[in-house]
């Protein structure tokens, strides 16, 4: 199965000079824990997570209503494009040990995401079970 039919669309962006706090409030209102950052050109920028907000942001005392969404989102982001197919989604999941991969068209434009879930409903219980298996695999412990 082609990612373009198992992903979610209607995938929403912040941009990079957006506030944290702006983008907390996407994060609430659309009751998602990842969002990804998009230029003003609709390209990809980056990814912003709740938890990137709460250990970059909060834990080193950054005022949510000025510390700009650039300065605490991760710059290198996974993806993948709509018409590759839904394996190799699984395999990058496993391989960085996530749990979604944003999904561009071939003009590299955001157009979905596709979770672990997605990959349940659509592509098959087995495929499934495999990623969730080795995305939950723990990490080496930082020393």
């Amino acid at each position: 199965m082609l990612l373009r039919d198992a992903m979610t669309r209607r995938v929403e962006c912040v941009g990079p000079d957006d506030t944290i706090q702006t983008a907390a409030r996407r994060m609430r209102d659309l009751d998602v824990g990842p969002v990804p950052i998009c230029g003003t050109d609709g390209k990809l920028a980056g990814m912003l997570t709740d938890r990137d907000i709460a250990v970059r942001a909060v834990a080193e005392g950054h005022d949510p209503k000025s510390c700009k969404v650039s300065d605490v989102m991760t710059p290198d982001v996974v993806y993948c494009f709509d018409d590759q197919d839904t394996a190799e989604a699984s395999r990058v999941m496993q391989e960085k040990q996530i749990r979604r991969v944003l999904v561009l068209n071939r003009d590299k434009k955001l157009v979905g995401i596709v979770s672990l879930g997605d990959l349940v409903v659509d592509a098959g219980k087995q495929q499934a079970g495999e990623t969730l298996k080795q995305v939950s695999e723990p990490a080496e412990p930082r020393r």
